[in-house]
């Protein structure tokens, strides 16, 4: 199977959220990066640590904007959809589960003909079993944006598997606690998972031990 994790922004605990998804999947499986951009610690690293699970990553631009804009500030080239398609087929060969963080949002261009993950995604489901999970905020103008990214990716015939909340407060407020009710209500997506504020500040073996009460149906 393959676990496509897309976002409704960027900066909403993706790649939290993908180390908690891989501890969820259990053995077997590798989280996979096609492109980072930034010359912050990357992704893959994180989930490595949080997860402690094999990852890939196949595609590195040091400016951090999304990877079809870094790839032309550079003047440099930067591996097509099919490309991505064709890496993530091999690792599915030899391993029962990869997970796949996209960059930013859903409608993020992944390379410089205008490929996105829903792309990515689309292809994979022609001939391996595909989920797509949505990570998104619980303030203020999730719901919008939330209902937004799911509507683009059913538009291009992929039905979400779930909603990980990115960042639940210990202390939610009146949005926070009117919002877990109304994601799944106004986008018809169940809640997966909700990660507690903090998470991706936890120690890897505290993270692995929580992960579980995390998730509310596999």
């Amino acid at each position: 199977m393959i676990v496509f994790v897309t976002g409704t922004d960027t900066g909403v605990g993706k790649t939290v959220a993908t180390a908690a998804l891989a501890v969820h999947f259990g053995p077997e499986v590798v989280v996979a990066k096609p492109t980072q951009t930034g010359d912050d610690e990357p992704d893959v690293e994180v989930v490595r640590r949080l997860a402690g699970c094999e990852v890939a990553q196949f595609t590195h631009l040091p400016d951090p904007l999304a990877p079809d804009t870094a790839a032309r500030l550079r003047e440099v080239g930067i591996p097509t959809i099919g490309d991505h398609a064709a890496r993530l087929r091999e690792l599915a060969g030899t391993h029962r589960t990869v997970i796949v963080e996209g960059a930013g949002g859903a409608l993020v261009r992944l390379d410089t003909t205008g490929g996105t993950l829903p792309d990515l995604a689309a292809d994979l489901a022609r001939d391996h079993e595909v989920q797509v999970h949505v990570v998104t905020r619980v303030g203020l103008g999730t719901l919008n944006h939330t209902e937004l990214t799911v509507e683009a990716l059913r538009s291009r015939g992929l039905e979400p598997a779930g909603l990980v909340l990115g960042a639940v407060p210990g202390e939610p407020g009146l949005a926070e606690r009117c919002n877990l009710t109304e994601l799944p209500r106004t986008t018809g997506v169940p809640v997966l998972a909700a990660l507690p504020e903090g998470a991706g500040a936890l120690r890897p073996h505290e993270f692995r031990s929580r992960a579980a009460s995390w998730f509310r149906t596999r």
